[in-house]
This record gives C-alpha cells, structure tokens and sequence, in this order.
C-alpha cells in the first residue's frame, strides 16, 4: 500500500501536463502540441487556469519549453517508426500521453513508460477510468529509484529486447540527478542495440543563458527548491557532449533552445518563443 504522496502524480508533472492544455486553450494556432489528454488525466479542481503557476503571461517561457520538446520527441520517434525502430522507452514518463493521443504511431510501437510503482498505479487507473485503457504495445513499468530498483533491469523484466534498437527519451530529468547517475544513464543506454537514440534535456548553468532568460530560469530554481526537489546538476553543451562519448555512443550532437525556436517558433507574433536554458543531447549508438 503506497501513501498518498507516492500513488499521485508530483506538482511538476501536474503543472507540465495542464501548460500543454494551456498551450491549446490560450496561445494562437498553429499550436505546437495538441494535448489535452493530459488535462483529463490530472483532472484539477474547477478554476485551475486561476492558478497563479497557470498565469498565460508569466508562463509563455516555461509552456513554450514544454510543448517544444513534447514536439521535438514525437517527431524523433515517428522519424524512428520510419526507420524500422518499433520500441520506445519514456525515463520519468509522468503525463506523457503520447500514447493515447497519437495511436496511429504508437501502435506501431512497442512503448515503455518508467516511473515510480505508485505514479504507474495511479495512471492505469485513470487511463481505465477514462476509457483509454492499457493497450498490449503499452507497458508501464514501475522503478522505485530511491530504492535503488534498476530500471533497466524492470525494462527486461516488461520484455524490452535488448537486441532491437530503440528510442529513450529522458526529458526534465538530469536536473534533478547527480551527474554521477547521469553518466550511469548514459552508460546503460549506450549499450543499446546498434540504431537507437537517446534524446535527453539538460539545464545550461546560470551564467550561459541570455540575460533575458535568466529571470524565468532562477524562478524555475527557485520553484524546484521550494517543492522540495531542487535542481542539483547542470551542464554545459560541451560537458554533456563528452559525457555520451565516454558512456560510448557512437554519435552526439546538441539541440540547442535556438534551434528548436527556429524550427517550431519561426514566423510566429504573439511573442510565444522558447527562452534558452534547457537543451536537448541527441545521441546515437
């Protein structure tokens, strides 16, 4: 029996999950990222948009941040799916609804979301509940990180094939991880079959993000520490670069916050654009 803290989803994988549905209600199309799954699965209390976490001007950053890389993912697994590469691993899933809002894609695929036992037990219920149900190519996979649980060897355990190549997505996760356990992901992922692909987010340190950015990025830490889950690692481009050709992956390249802006903010006017400070590894074995 879980207590209630650990059978519920955190307050930033509710908050990542109703900017996405913000992004759909509030920001002017074309919208980057249609979901609103999300939303019906956190189901908040009438009135969530008064949230001060949900003001449409104060957040544009932090939601273009999150529907940018849900965006940039998606289109990476379903470039994937082409290829041939029919499993995809979520490192810290929370929300995500890929899923249940994409099937056409998914159900080609074999998809394993990680997360804490009691996150995964209180997803499949709502996911009944709601009437998406737990497809046979959906596999949850509960991992106890504070106890030490290996998610790799509960990824084996759901029938990962470690023989077949695969997609990992780690997004919002190494601030929160020592760079000891960063460099252990990357390791176990590096020895991925031939033709997989890590995407995974980092912080840039302080210092490095333009002046205009720093504000929304010292909120952000700021907010982390007080919620009790404090932003402990940041990297720089170059660090996080080494860090994958030691672990052994065959190819790295970062996907910088500019680059994303370009390719899913260009043309737009109503000033929703991603604030550097979060960027993306992509690397391949």
């Amino acid at each position: 029996m879980h207590d209630k803290q650990n059978t519920e989803p955190d307050n930033t994988a509710v908050r990542v999950a109703l900017w996405r549905a913000l992004h759909v209600q509030v920001d002017s199309a074309p919208h980057v990222l249609e979901d609103e799954v999300g939303l019906q699965l956190a189901a908040p209390e009438d009135g969530w948009r008064q949230r001060p976490d949900m003001d449409p001007e104060a957040t544009i950053g932090g939601r273009a941040s999150i529907v940018a890389r849900a965006r940039f993912i998606e289109d990476l697994v379903t470039e994937q799916v082409g290829h041939g590469v029919t499993q995809y691993v979520i490192l810290g899933a929370g929300l995500d609804t890929f899923a249940q809002r994409r099937p056409e894609i998914a159900s080609q695929m074999r998809i394993f979301e990680v997360d804490q036992p009691g996150m995964q037990d209180w997803k499949r219920q709502r996911l009944i509940d709601l009437g998406f149900g737990i497809p046979e190519w959906l596999r949850l996979v509960p991992v106890d990180f504070e106890a030490g649980w290996s998610w790799w060897e509960q990824l084996k355990a759901a029938n990962f094939d470690a023989s077949r190549p695969a997609v990992v997505a780690s997004t919002g996760v190494t601030q929160y991880l020592t760079k000891d356990a960063v460099a252990a992901t990357l390791r176990q992922v590096a020895t991925l079959a031939p033709g997989s692909t890590l995407a995974m987010t980092f912080i840039l340190p302080l210092e490095l993000a333009a002046p205009e950015v720093r504000p929304f990025l010292e909120a952000s830490v700021k907010g982390a520490r007080a919620s009790g889950t404090p932003f402990i690692s940041f990297f720089t481009p170059s660090e996080m670069l080494a860090l994958a050709r030691e672990a052994g992956f065959r190819e790295a390249r970062h996907v910088s916050a500019a680059d994303l802006n370009q390719r899913y903010f260009t043309g737009r006017t109503d000033g929703f654009w991603l604030p550097s400070g979060e960027e993306f590894l992509i690397a391949t074995t």
